[in-house]
């Protein structure tokens, strides 16, 4: 069985399909109800508390892990799920982190994340860390204005950064995850190409097949509307790469090639298939 954790959000979601697609056993744990694929277990826990996540675990062979935001912040524990996951029995870990582990180890968040990677690494468990770049899917923050006012609001429209699309990731993750050639792997995940926010205004325009203006936000703008839904620390340090990404988050990774046997999908694509959230 495979736990995966985050199984709502746009990684987990496609990668709980991909497993059981696969014919594998899966327990999806998110910490509210949810609405997941047939033949998937649901588990309800919170990752602040490992304990909770004691029923998910048993009998499980693998876990994908994905923590929150909040997990990374001072004071908190995040490594001891993986110690909770080797005494259940887990015997393989992929890690979700990010690429500024990497490009900006310094940034608060960096510093909580590099840490769990290095608890991973120490555990005695196969292990594979992913370290994605900025996901396409942060596109849908335009949603709501793009339906209501033809809009895209963003700061920084002519700096770009090679964007992922989460279904990468997912297919990543479930190779990973079902083949020990990866164990030992640590992987940046980007998109094909660097992609400004007005040019992904213009991809999302052509999906709809009707204009879209882009308006650039001041970064405090900006910041305040992120902080609604991540720590103001996380906001803090995204904008500090969407403003002046180093040549390192420019770099356009061969890691999802190197895995899949295939390039990673371009912004439009993702702008196309889920253009229903745009209308």
């Amino acid at each position: 069985m495979i736990v995966v954790t985050g199984a709502t959000g746009n990684v987990g979601r496609t990668l709980t399909r991909a497993l059981a697609d696969a014919g594998q056993q899966v327990t999806a744990v998110s910490r509210h109800a949810a609405a997941i694929p047939d033949g998937v277990r649901h588990v309800t826990a919170d990752l602040a508390d490992p304990a909770s996540l004691e029923p998910a675990l048993a009998g499980a062979k693998a876990l994908f892990l994905l923590l929150p935001g909040d997990l990374h912040a001072a004071g908190a524990t995040p490594g001891d799920i993986i110690g909770h996951a080797a005494a259940s029995g887990v015997r393989r870990i992929v890690l979700q982190t990010s690429q500024g582990v990497a490009t900006r180890p310094h940034g608060s968040t960096r510093i909580g994340m590099r840490a769990v990677e290095d608890v991973l690494r120490e555990s005695g468990l196969d292990w594979t860390i992913l370290r994605p770049g900025g996901f396409a899917s942060n596109a849908l923050w335009w949603a709501e204005s793009v339906r209501t006012r033809q809009t895209v609001a963003a700061p920084f429209g002519d700096v770009g950064v090679p964007i992922i699309d989460p279904a990468d990731i997912a297919e990543v993750a479930a190779a990973c995850l079902l083949d020990d050639q990866h164990t030992g792997g640590v992987y940046e995940l980007t998109g094909p190409e660097v992609i400004t926010p007005r040019q992904q205004t213009e991809a999302i325009a052509d999906a709809l097949g009707s204009p879209v203006r882009f308006h650039d936000l001041t970064r405090a703008e900006a910041k305040a509307a992120m902080a609604q839904s991540m720590p103001a620390e996380l906001a803090d340090d995204t904008l500090d790469i969407l403003s002046s990404p180093s040549p390192a988050e420019l770099r356009v990774s061969p890691d999802v090639q190197r895995i899949l046997g295939r390039a990673p999908r371009p912004f439009a694509d993702w702008a196309t298939r889920n253009i229903a959230a745009f209308r």
